[in-house]
């Protein structure tokens, strides 16, 4: 568009050349330059601009008075007619009062032909500059709504091309969760099929074996009915035999030369029987010097005045009497050899089979107790003959089993004892015999008492095979095993059962021990053994008393101990027993499925004001 001047281009000297592009500022400014510009001309001794509140508006309304004010706005909407009087003169502009003007009708009328012509220019030009600036702002804004519209309709493009991107993407995603069930399905089909391929030949084999060892079990319980035919067989033969040799025998005492020679050379083997007994009783007295020494006082001193047995004589008197007791039940069976009869040996098995197959869940143990018991009143030999048996099988299955497994066996060994007696002495015996320190009792090395040093150790329990003696680590093993089943043995409580061989007997083993036996590696290892698996049992009852025990080991025992690496081990052992206070908490082992070895119904007996038996 092209803008046509309806004016003179120039005026006094201002030249109008609007431009499209000034900002407000700019107009503000150019106006200004115009206003300067005018008092500046030919007329600026006729017109003075001042301040609208310097105007005088006395005479206002008389023509013939003063000269005239004329205001230039700068905005052609400014409506003049709802100013009041006063407001007027503070519209933007620029206010000339004529007051020096000649009152005469020619220079009235040139002088309002003039500023009539310059106010007329001026308002030609501001309506040309508002006219510029409302063009620029509707082209801006044209311009500006197009590029909205433009980018609405790229943001409408954008947006519908990331909805097909979000739906190809959603696609691509089910179609590869798809892909990856059926691979998933593929898998666990070819698993299931290679596991099927495997567990059939497996299940088919474990049937093969299973059913072999059906056949080799009937095929036993054939040469076993075999055997004792064919063993019925011989009796009935011997039987026959027997009665022939009767018979022979008969028929040759009737001859008197016979009888005479018979009776000859039955005084010369009454003679060498009664040399070899004699032989043979010289042979054990001097073999069991030490233990005999050991019966009857606590000490035994030998040639050199040493101390060589050392025990409290409590303990030596029960050790005794023990030993007595088993005398006089197995002393008529010494010379049988039990071990080569088949009936004892399937008595072993069949023992040493319940023993390996009992847990720690209390329905297994009262079975396997009553199986046990049936076993022994029921295995045609004499009772006492099954008890032995009976606790060899404990004793030997001690060192294989676990620590939970031997509280186990303690409480079958609770419920065995109630129903036959015997069994808890027999095994107190037993246990003195293979390990001392059960007793307690100590026995020192003397070169006077001992002729080599194997025979030391073989008199402390050390075990001998095939001419090779056991090593000091297997015996320590084995001693800790014992001592861990005696500890068992005196913390076990069944309900309704009495233990004959309680926590008072196990307080008093551990005072005779402190009183009585030295500390060295073997003691430290049966005392920590013993602490390991009684001694939560000891303080819960003993309290206080136990704690003392506890120092006078910590203080005195433990610190005259010395040695090895092996001694070492064993005190710090004791040493972290002590100081943890492991002995507050009970023994994982001890535990039952349902309920605990140590019975809530523990006897109450008065604490020891002094340690027991001395």
């Amino acid at each position: 568009m092209k803008l046509k001047r309806m004016y003179p281009h120039s005026v006094n000297g201002i030249t109008i050349d609007p431009q499209p592009d000034w900002s407000f500022d700019e107009l503000l400014l150019e106006l200004e330059s115009i206003d300067n510009r005018i008092i500046n001309s030919e007329l600026s001794g006729h017109f003075t601009k001042i301040q609208p509140k310097q105007l005088k508006t006395t005479k206002r309304n008389d023509k013939n008075d003063g000269g005239f004010s004329m205001c230039f706005s700068s905005d052609d909407g400014y409506d003049t007619d709802s100013l009041s009087e006063f407001d007027m003169p503070s519209a933007q502009g620029s206010i000339f009062v004529c007051d020096e003007l000649d009152a005469s009708d020619d220079s009235e009328n040139e002088a309002s032909s003039e500023i009539q012509t310059l106010t007329g220019n001026t308002n030609l030009a501001k309506n040309a500059l508002n006219e510029l600036a409302k063009d620029y702002f509707m082209s801006a804004m044209e311009k500006t709504r197009s590029e909205i519209q433009s980018m609405e309709e790229k943001l409408a493009d954008e947006y519908e091309l990331t909805i097909s991107s979000l739906n190809e993407i959603d696609r691509c995603r089910e179609m590869q969760h798809r892909m990856e069930r059926k691979l998933d399905m593929d898998y666990k089909r070819t698993v299931a099929e290679a596991l099927g391929n495997y567990l059939t030949p497996v299940q088919r084999d474990r049937e093969n074996l299973s059913q072999s060892e059906e056949r080799r079990i009937r095929e036993d319980a054939a040469r076993q009915e075999a055997k004792r035919k064919e063993k019925a067989l011989a009796e009935e033969r011997q039987k026959a035999l027997a009665e022939e040799r009767q018979k022979t025998e008969e028929e040759a005492r009737l001859k008197a030369e016979i009888a005479e020679k018979a009776k000859a050379m039955a005084i010369e083997a009454e003679k060498r029987v009664a040399e070899e007994a004699a032989a043979k009783r010289a042979s054990e007295k001097s073999k069991d010097a030490i233990s005999d020494a050991g019966d009857s006082n606590a000490i035994l001193p030998t040639q050199a005045g040493k101390k060589m047995v050392r025990a409290s004589q409590n303990a030596l008197e029960l050790e005794k009497r023990r030993r007595q007791f088993l005398g006089e039940l197995f002393g008529e069976y010494a010379n049988l050899r039990l071990g080569d009869h088949q009936e004892y040996d399937q008595l072993g098995k069949a023992m040493r089979l319940k023993l390996k197959t009992i847990t720690h869940r209390l329905q297994i143990i009262r079975k396997r107790a009553d199986e046990l018991i049936h076993t022994i009143n029921s295995s045609g030999f004499p009772q006492h003959i099954g008890i032995k048996l009976f606790v060899e099988k404990i004793l030997s299955s001690c060192l294989t089993q676990t620590s939970q497994a031997v509280f186990a066996i303690t409480r079958v060994i609770i419920l065995v004892n109630v129903k036959v007696p015997a069994t808890m002495d027999i095994l107190l015996a037993v246990m003195n015999s293979v390990c001392i320190y059960t007793v307690p009792k100590y026995i020192e090395y003397s070169k006077e008492a001992f002729a080599t040093k194997g025979s030391y150790l073989k008199a402390i329990g050390y075990i001998e095979e095939s001419g090779k003696m056991e090593t000091k680590k297997d015996y320590i093993t084995r001693l800790q095993c014992y001592m861990r089943l005696y500890g068992a043995i005196i913390q076990t409580e069944v309900e309704g059962s009495q233990n004959p061989h309680g926590l008072a007997e196990g307080w008093a083993w551990l005072a005779r021990f402190l009183n009585s036996i030295p500390a060295n590696l073997y003691t430290t290892a049966a005392l920590g053994s013993f602490l390991e698996t009684a001694g939560y049992a000891l303080y819960k009852k003993y309290r206080n008393q136990f704690e003392k025990l506890l120092r006078i080991i910590s203080n005195d025992f433990l610190n005259s101990l010395e040695g090895d690496s092996l001694v070492d081990k064993e005190k710090a052992a004791i040493t972290d027993y002590i100081r943890d206070r492991s002995y507050l908490k009970e023994p994982k082992e001890a535990q039952l499925e349902m309920g605990n070895l140590i019975s809530s119904a523990i006897d109450e007996v008065e604490p020891y004001s002094r340690w027991p038996g001395v």
